[in-house]
């Protein structure tokens, strides 16, 4: 059985991993694929 301090650990870099995630979603807007340009506007 893992003593308390590798729980405690173990459920830190949980929260910041899901904090991390959680922080990122929409930095830059909605995430989208871009509409193809025209060979003109290439």
């Amino acid at each position: 059985m893992p003593c308390k301090a590798h729980l405690v650990l173990i459920l830190v870099v949980v929260l910041l991993g899901t904090l991390q995630i959680l922080a990122s979603c929409g930095q830059k807007g909605d995430l989208y694929f871009p509409e193809d340009l025209p060979e003109e506007q290439r």
